[in-house]
């Protein structure tokens, strides 16, 4: 080898890790970074308390909508009454992804919850979803 020519380098298993490490420490603390809540372009579903989460007629009769970003899913189980809870799965916290036939749905072990009240309709659950306060002015709703 000429003095032009670079080294060879070892990088070893510990190497990967360690750099491995220091991205997902890197992303943590982005993450952790300053939050801009309440700026001019926040639309519905983007609700911190107070501000709009939904408007009555985005959550259908019957059934209800998921607001993943507020851990709510806010129900109507019949005309004009709206309901709201955790989104959160009291069985082992897994998000509810689904509201279907007066049903809230967690997909992680099958346990479905009530949209009437949030009670277990089908375990492994065994408590209900707690609610959620929200209030319901007009045709808004927002989060109390």
């Amino acid at each position: 080898m000429t003095g032009t020519q670079g080294t060879a380098r070892i990088v070893t298993r510990r190497t990967i890790v360690a750099a491995a490490g220091a991205v997902g420490l890197g992303a943590a603390l982005v993450a952790c970074g300053d939050d801009t809540s309440g700026t001019a372009d926040q639309k519905p579903g983007d609700a911190g308390a107070g501000d709009v989460l939904a408007k009555t007629t985005d959550i259908p009769e019957g059934g209800g909508k998921i607001f993943d970003g507020q851990g709510v899913v806010v129900t109507q189980p019949e005309a004009g009454q709206f309901k709201a809870f955790s989104s959160k799965c009291t069985h082992q916290g897994c998000a509810v992804t689904t509201v279907k036939d007066g049903v809230i749905n967690c997909p992680c072990h099958g346990s479905q919850f009530s949209v009437t009240d949030g009670s277990v309709k089908q375990g492994p659950a065994t408590q209900p979803l707690p609610a959620a306060s929200i209030k319901v002015t007009g045709d808004s709703i927002t989060l109390a």
